[in-house]
């Protein structure tokens, strides 16, 4: 039986290197650049262009499927899933990093039909990689197939993360906090790249032993969901289950993760509705017993959201 969803995938790794190369040309002019929520939370005139562009290719195209685009809904559209075809659109995943030249500057495409993930791509445009992931059929970049690492020992692990946007004394604290704690495990490190799509990525590849943030969206995460569970590795919320089954384009905080490493940091991240974004090995915790030590960190981070939110 004919794949039906193979020649959307096809047209989608071909729009993400023209987005590329739109994203690319801009780097070498003058920016106009603006602030949505925070003064860390940066958009340009490149985000715009790109989005559009990619929305108003496969509209004429697929007329009938539906969109979901980080600028369009920073601009007032409603983030609505439905079981139709849906794209899901970060036009630059990394605006920060384009900014300053930064050479980790991501497009990222997520497709989803009955509130599944169908197929996800992200394309590192300045390391010209292509990373695809499609149900069923594995994950790749370049070609090269994908496997999460097989790390068993948290000791021995490296993690990925980012800081957010977010800069209110209170938050920024509690996320140093966290780090602080997660460091003194011991683990072998933490590092962030600027961009959740390429974070992914890299733990999808095995370069990185997992990866968890606060404050995710739907688009920073439906190019590369996919990607990793075709590597091997699963996405989760704190309470275990994994984002498909919740519903994952409505989940601002989320894990992903392998069952196993799942465990062990839903203990550590443990909290009432806030969660996390996470990406594990699937060996990595079966050798260490679960804890909580950052129970309170987190609850004191909630409040501070909603008080903002308020």
């Amino acid at each position: 039986m004919a794949d039906p969803w193979q020649e959307c995938m096809d047209y989608a790794v071909t729009l993400a290197g023209q987005a590329g190369e739109v994203v690319r040309e801009a780097l070498k002019n003058e920016m106009n650049i603006m602030v949505k929520s925070s003064p860390a939370d940066l958009v340009t005139a490149t985000d715009q262009k790109v989005e559009k562009m990619l929305i108003s290719s496969i509209k004429e195209k697929y007329p009938s499927h539906s969109f979901i685009g980080e600028e369009s809904v920073a601009a007032g559209e409603k983030s609505i899933l439905t079981d139709n075809p849906t794209w899901i659109i970060d036009p630059i995943d990394g605006t920060t990093n384009f900014v300053h030249g930064f050479p980790f500057v991501a497009v990222s495409i997520g497709f989803v039909v009955n509130k599944k993930m169908e197929f996800g791509i992200v394309y590192s445009c300045l390391e010209d990689k292509m990373y695809t992931g499609r149900k069923g059929k594995g994950a790749f970049c370049n070609g090269q197939k994908l496997q999460v690492s097989r790390q068993e020992d948290v000791t021995k692990s490296l993690l990925v993360t980012e800081l957010g946007s977010s800069r209110t004394p209170e938050t920024v604290r509690i996320i140093l906090s966290n780090m602080e704690r997660l460091l003194c495990l011991p683990i072998h490190g933490i590092r962030g790249v600027g961009t959740a799509a390429l974070n992914m990525c890299l733990v999808a590849s095995g370069a990185a032993d997992a990866y968890y943030e606060m404050g995710i969206h739907c688009w920073d995460v439906a190019g590369a969901g996919i990607i990793v569970t075709e590597a091997g590795g699963v996405l989760l919320d704190v309470t275990g289950k994994t984002a498909e089954q919740e519903g994952f384009v409505f989940f601002p905080y989320l894990w992903d993760c392998t069952p196993n490493m799942a465990f062990f940091f839903r203990c550590i991240f443990k909290c009432f509705p806030l969660l996390f974004f996470l990406m594990f090995t699937l060996q990595l915790i079966r050798q260490h017993k679960p804890c909580n030590f950052l129970q309170n960190q987190n609850s004191r981070y909630w409040e501070t959201e909603a008080k903002m939110r308020s």
